[in-house]
C-alpha cells in the first residue's frame, strides 16, 4: 500500500466525516484515526500508520480503495463547517421556517443556521455569496468543531 493510497483514504474519511478507518489486506493492517476537528491534510497520521505496519510500498491497492472514488462523486464540492461544538438549529424557533434549504442563494452576512453552545445561540453567517447545494445536518442534532454543515456551490 503506497502513501498516495493512504492519503486518498484520509481524504475520503474527511469527506464523509469518519473519525476512524480500519483496512486489512493480505499481510497489511492499516488503522487511521483523526480527531473530531478535521486536519488540514490527513497525510501525517496516515504515514505514521503506514510506517508501523511495515508494508512494502509496491503492495497492490485494496479492492475497497479502487471502488472508493465512485462513493465520492463531487470532490470539488465546498462546505461550510461548524466553528464550534454545540447543537445545530436550522431556524430561529421550532415554528419558524429554516434560514436556508437546498437551492437557497445567500449573500455575505446572511444567517445560515444557529449553533447553540453553553446556552448561547451563535448565528452562523455566510462569508461570501453562494448557493446552498445540500444541508448536511438535521435540525436539533449535535455538531462537532469543523463538522460540515452545508455543501455549497458558487
Amino acid at each position: 500500500m503506497d502513501v498516495k493510497t493512504i492519503n486518498r483514504l484520509a481524504e475520503i474519511m474527511t469527506q464523509h466525516g469518519l473519525t476512524e478507518l480500519s483496512l486489512e489486506q493480505d499481510q497489511v493492517k492499516l488503522h487511521l484515526a483523526r480527531a473530531s476537528a478535521p486536519p488540514s491534510r490527513g497525510l501525517a497520521g496516515a504515514e505514521a500508520a503506514a510506517g508501523s505496519t511495515g508494508c512494502p510500498s509496491g503492495a497492490p491497492a485494496a479492492p475497497a480503495v479502487v471502488q472508493a472514488p465512485a462513493v465520492a462523486p463531487a470532490p470539488a464540492a465546498e462546505v461550510i463547517s461548524s466553528p464550534l461544538v454545540g447543537t445545530f438549529y436550522s431556524a430561529p424557533s421550532p415554528e419558524a421556517m429554516p434560514y436556508v434549504s437546498a437551492g437557497s442563494k445567500v449573500k455575505p452576512g446572511d444567517v445560515l443556521c444557529i449553533v447553540e453552545a453553553m446556552k448561547v445561540m451563535n448565528e452562523i453567517k455566510a462569508e461570501r455569496p453562494c448557493v446552498i447545494a445540500k444541508v448536511l445536518v438535521k435540525n436539533g442534532s449535535p455538531v462537532e468543531f469543523g463538522q460540515a454543515l452545508f455543501e455549497i456551490t458558487e
